[in-house]
Parts: structure tokens; sequence; C-alpha cells
């Protein structure tokens, strides 16, 4: 029978992640608190908090995990159309707060309300600080002539990984153009693997597939030891510069 630890304060080890995913759903541990290096060692792990509930933290493992590779990356006939000709700015680390504020405000199907708790956004934008979180935002033109954050994404990284956390769109495809236009600046990073987590249709056509667990702890064993390749800082990733400046 298998007991879900409670982690004591100032100690950051994680279980074995083995039997949770046997004989607990995947619950793999539960902590009074989202302190930064718990998160990192958390993910690390394959790791990752999931909800929270009365003043306490739910720690998960999904098996087999959903993954990206860079270089696997599918943009649809559809979607390359947009990114051609469609007016709009992806950037990153422009403004995380708002961005995963964002994500934390979208209805999510099936459920009463956000994992995304006041908690893990404080959480998250202290990993931000630390440079092991990063957004990425789409802008669409304003009838001003500015600016408007249309939708993104943040995640966690952590050597040459990229661990996906969550997305919104303010607006038509705008979640989707960020993510297309992150993943080739992730890979010219040196980031090697995106986690996914779940397998959503969304994800499958960006051609997400999956991943034994065992061999997926074995790449984060052999990327989050790695240096990135170049420094992920604030800045433009691209820009459609035929229609920039032209309202939606």
């Amino acid at each position: 029978m298998w007991n879900t630890p409670l982690l004591p304060p100032e100690c950051f080890e994680f279980p074995d992640p083995g039997p949770a995913i046997a004989h607990n759903d995947g619950l793999v541990a539960v902590s009074a608190d989202l302190q930064p290096d718990r998160l990192l060692a958390a993910y690390r792990q394959g790791i990752f908090p999931w909800f929270a509930e009365q003043g306490y933290f739910f720690w998960f493992v999904v098996a087999p995990r959903t993954v990206l590779l860079p270089p696997h990356l599918h943009i649809g006939r559809s979607l390359a159309k947009t990114l051609r000709h469609k007016a709009y700015r992806v950037t990153v680390n422009h403004d995380f707060e708002a961005v995963i504020a964002a994500c934390a405000a979208v209805p999510r199907p099936g459920q009463d309300g956000t994992w995304i708790a006041p908690e893990f956004q404080a959480a998250y934008t202290a990993l931000h600080h630390l440079g092991h979180a990063h957004s990425f935002e789409c802008w669409y033109p304003d009838r001003q002539g500015g600016w408007q954050l249309a939708g993104g994404f943040y995640g966690v990284q952590i050597g040459r990984v990229f661990y996906g956390e969550s997305m919104f769109a303010a607006a038509a495809d705008a979640s989707k153009i960020a993510f297309a236009c992150a993943v080739p600046f992730l890979a010219g990073c040196g980031i090697e693997l995106i986690d996914c987590q779940q397998d959503t249709r969304h994800l499958a056509r960006f051609g997400s597939e999956p991943m034994d667990f065992s061999a997926f702890q074995a790449a984060l064993r052999r990327l989050n030891a790695l240096p990135l390749e170049a420094v992920i800082l604030p800045g433009t990733v691209r820009e459609n510069p035929c229609a920039a400046g032209q309202a939606t």
C-alpha cells in the first residue's frame, strides 16, 4: 500500500515517483510550500504541482509523458498561412506576470476554478526572477497603433529542457502563433526537449508524442545538467513586418 508522504519544510528531496504511478494515480507527495528549490527539484524528476487544497500543494507525475522534440515541430497549412499574413509580434519575457494571470483566468472545461491560484502565480514569478521561468507573449495591433496582449504561455526551464505549464488565447490563433514562434527560438537557445505533460489534440497538431516515463526521466537527467547555448533574455522573438501596424 502506498502512503503519500508529507514533505518536511526544508527538505526538497522527492520520493521515487514509480510507486505513485503504479498505485496512487500519479500523486507523489504533498507539501505545505512552493519554494523555488522545491519546484526545481520536482521538475528535475518530472514531478510538478497540480493543485492546492486547504493550504497544501499536491505533486504529481503523468505517465507516459507527452513531449515535443523541437526538430519534430509541425506547422499545419492553416497556421502557416496565418503566420505569413496576420499582423502579430511574439516576445519573450516581456510581461511574465500578465501571462500567468491571463492563464489563471482562462475557464477550463470540467473545472470549477483554476489550479493557478495566487500562491502558484507568486511561486512561478519567483522562478522567473531567478531565470528559470519564461513567458512568451503574442501581441496583436490595436486601433490606436499600439500592441495588445492577445495570447501566450509560460513554463520552467532547467538546462536544455523547457517544461510547458499553461497557455491562453484572448484572441483567435494567438496561443498557436506564440507556440509556433517560441519552439524554434527555444531550439536556437539549446532546448532539446519540451515537456507538454499531458496529451492533447492541440499539442498533437504541433507534433507532440508520448514518451515512456523511464525514458523521460533519463532524458531529464542528461539534459537538465547541460547549459543553454544562449541565455533566454527579454526581447522580440518574431514579428510579421508586412502587416505591422494594421488593426485586426
